[in-house]
């Protein structure tokens, strides 16, 4: 397997700008879903760096996988279940019982969301420069 982790944590810094941006336009489903996208794929930065395989979407499973091999705060684990939460639902109009997901996320939601991801990437991105 050729090790790519600079290009996974490079994807999830844009994704983690791409929410930003979103955020500043009020698309809040898609800054909320974007956030998401960055911690998973800063999560298999650190994958990809420890040669190991990484399936799957949800960023608190893979965190708990990492807990077997590296620290793992407990935060970052409880930010990690409120981002897999918006993975489907911020994407599909059936995920809700009525409306759109643009009219279902809220900003202070996506700032929240974004703020998570933010911490998972700097954890991400800080264990990259040590191993």
């Amino acid at each position: 397997m050729v090790e790519r982790s600079r290009d996974w944590l490079d994807q999830a810094e844009g994704d983690l700008e791409h929410a930003k941006n979103d955020l500043r336009s009020g698309f809040y489903d898609w800054a909320c879903f974007s956030a998401q996208q960055s911690a998973e794929k800063a999560v298999k930065a650190v994958f990809q760096k420890l040669g190991a395989e990484a399936w799957g979407h949800s960023v608190y499973d893979l965190l708990s996988i990492l807990r077997s091999r590296l620290e793992v705060d407990e935060d970052l684990l409880d930010y990690a279940l409120e981002l897999d939460k918006v993975y489907i639902p911020a994407r599909y109009p059936n995920a809700h019982p009525s409306s759109s997901p643009r009219r279902r996320y809220t900003k202070r939601e996506a700032e929240r969301l974004i703020g998570y991801a933010e911490k998972i990437f700097r954890f991400c991105e800080s264990i990259l420069s040590k191993i």
